[in-house]
């Protein structure tokens, strides 16, 4: 080893992938907000969550790199989404026949979730229309009930939030 190599500092690089959520079951019943108690915040229908799985094994097997975190909204779409993402990176068992999380086996220890509030979508006319916006302005977002929707073991209770609370006002 000459003394230049001994003297340089090595490179480190952390990659960053940005996933959005599946489909959500308003894109493909419009009138499911008539009747919805959060209709700013809608579910995942089926396919989303076949997708958001199928996603993550992609990402799982395409990516030369682990991926060890995710970040993810408070909004339920995206907890979902994050949810059937997790465990198919995490997977220790997955079935090519397995289309969802629900019958896969995986290792909590591989990769941890953090809900934060500050990756909500922009809320505004063209993000949230006006007429689902919690009239109120409380979007009701709880964070303990969002993290109880992600896989056993993935919550990564350490996690300091970017923002601590909702912040949210809808903007013209």
């Amino acid at each position: 080893m000459d003394s230049t190599s001994k003297n340089e500092t090595p490179e480190y690089y952390q990659n960053v992938v940005v996933m959005r959520h599946g489909d959500r079951i308003d894109n493909f019943d419009p009138l499911w907000t008539l009747t919805a108690q959060r209709p700013w915040d809608p579910p995942l229908v089926q396919e989303g969550r076949v997708r958001s799985f199928c996603t993550g094994r992609k990402f799982r097997n395409l990516f030369k790199y682990p991926l060890h975190r995710v970040f993810v909204s408070p909004f339920l779409r995206c907890v979902q989404t994050a949810a059937e993402a997790a465990i198919a990176l995490s997977a220790v068992d997955d079935s090519p026949e397995a289309l969802t999380g629900e019958s896969v086996s995986f290792d909590p220890s591989k990769i941890k979730a953090s809900v934060e509030y500050g990756l909500c979508e922009m809320m505004s006319r063209m993000a949230i229309r006006l007429d689902v916006a919690p009239k109120d302005g409380n979007w009701g977002f709880n964070i303990s009930e969002r993290e109880a929707m992600l896989p056993a073991g993935t919550v990564d209770k350490n996690v300091e939030r970017v923002y601590k609370e909702e912040f949210f006002t809808l903007v013209a």
